[in-house]
């Protein structure tokens, strides 16, 4: 009988030989990010290896807290023990199928999101920027299917974010994120955001019969986490009724719960057309969605729109899991009372330092807009904040954007709030 062979010459690429002949991983690096991997990023010098709730430890064992949740991601924390069973059971059971098939999870997670919408027909895709792209497609789609192809025209604002596909980077109105790629997609309006006679203005254009659609956030995240006047929201709804257009809102950080209710719009008043679901909605595992009613989904026909990995059983198990936790009175109330605490916690921490111009946001999504004396050093604190313990994102050079789980507990709040404080001294001086 032959033995195989221990040398390193057999080993999987990554893996080296232990004294017992078995294969044990390559110790990893920050370096070997630079080394290895496309610089569109700039991590951080730490690396985390485990997280738990809202707690995280990098490769030394060093805690921090985590406000960042991933760019509103882990909308319950890490290793929540529903998202683990639920991950553990399905796979034991199916892992994928093509589109050529349904399964049982992603029925399950559509009949959730439908019963608790506006919604009626539900696509289910990977990511925000899938999500986005497939409602302006459809958008596109329907406009043509009833009014002509000359109805393409899409609004949009500046300083939105809705992806980095070609087509959805256009929609946000970003030149740092668009330029650089040749001829971008045409029949893109931009206005301000909250800018009701620049909507206004947009539609008089044509007589407004070219619009199909406007895309909103209610409420920036990247443009500066700035939230949607009731006005302007409003305003948008009945210009694309008046134009016959579709009033798509990109609620892939805003929606799941993050701003007090399973999605922002029910807080606003305004019923959109199509909404677009993702980061929250997997509490982490990849995963999005794109909602609208019956009518409008039926120009997405055989072939029309397809995805390889949307709908995965595993992803759609996860986010079932996640929906049955987040769409509870409890944790929406919840979010509403965490709010409530970190705005108390920040302006106590302003009293002190004088760095925030104004604080502002919804639910667990919150901005700090710095002083003008600090203007466009977002990224110091950033930084700062990570070496006293503590992970928090910026909103655009002059705002840090805080983003934690929906369920952090109390003493996680008080804690990182007090290291933000550290930072702030450390990095504002």
């Amino acid at each position: 009988m032959s033995v195989p062979s221990t040398s390193t010459a057999s080993l999987p690429a990554g893996t080296r030989a232990t004294a017992a002949g078995t294969a044990a991983p390559l110790p990893v690096t920050r370096a070997m990010f630079d080394q290895l991997m496309v610089p569109c990023f700039a991590p951080a010098q730490f690396i985390p290896v485990r997280g738990e709730g809202s707690r995280v430890w990098d490769q030394q064992g060093r805690m921090y807290i985590d406000f960042a949740a991933g760019v509103a991601v882990t909308s319950l924390g890490h290793c929540h023990p529903a998202m683990v069973r639920a991950l553990t059971e399905q796979a034991k059971t199916i892992w994928h199928v093509s589109n050529w098939m349904t399964n049982e999870p992603a029925l399950r997670l559509a009949k959730k999101l439908v019963d608790a919408t506006f919604a009626e027909r539900v696509f289910f895709c990977n990511s925000g920027a899938e999500a986005n792209e497939a409602a302006l497609k459809l958008a596109r789609r329907y406009a043509q299917d009833h009014f002509g192809p000359e109805k393409f025209r899409i609004v949009s604002t500046l300083n939105a974010f809705h992806g980095r596909t070609l087509f959805t980077v256009t929609a946000g109105g970003q030149a740092k994120y668009a330029t650089g790629f040749g001829p971008a997609p045409t029949g893109f309006t931009h206005i301000r955001y909250n800018d009701v006679a620049g909507l206004e203005a947009a539609f008089a254009e044509e007589g407004g019969d070219d619009i199909c659609a406007v895309i909103l956030e209610p409420m920036q995240g990247e443009g500066g986490m700035t939230p949607g006047t009731p006005e302007f929201l409003g305003a948008a709804r009945r210009l694309c009724d008046e134009h016959d257009a579709l009033l798509i809102l990109d609620e892939i950080q805003s929606g799941m719960g993050r701003t007090g209710a399973l999605f922002s719009y029910m807080q606003k008043g305004v019923v959109p057309d199509i909404l677009t679901s993702a980061k929250g909605l997997g509490g982490g595992f990849p995963v999005g969605a794109m909602l609208t009613t019956e009518e409008i989904a039926s120009s997405f026909s055989l072939g029309v729109h397809g995805t390889t990995y949307g709908g995965n059983p595993l992803a759609c198990a996860v986010a079932g899991a996640v929906f049955d936790v987040i769409n509870t009175v409890e944790v929406l109330d919840g979010v509403k009372a965490r709010h409530a605490l970190f705005v108390e916690g920040l302006r106590t921490i302003n009293g002190r330092r004088e760095v925030f111009a104004d604080i502002r946001g919804e639910g667990v999504w919150i901005g700090c807009e710095l002083s003008p004396h600090w203007h466009g050093r977002a990224a110091d604190v950033m930084r700062a904040a990570s070496d006293a313990g503590l992970i928090v994102l910026m909103a655009g050079p002059d705002v840090v954007r805080i983003a934690p789980s929906l369920v952090i507990s109390l003493d996680e709040i008080l804690e990182g709030l007090a290291r933000l404080e550290t930072a702030l001294g450390k990095a504002l001086n």
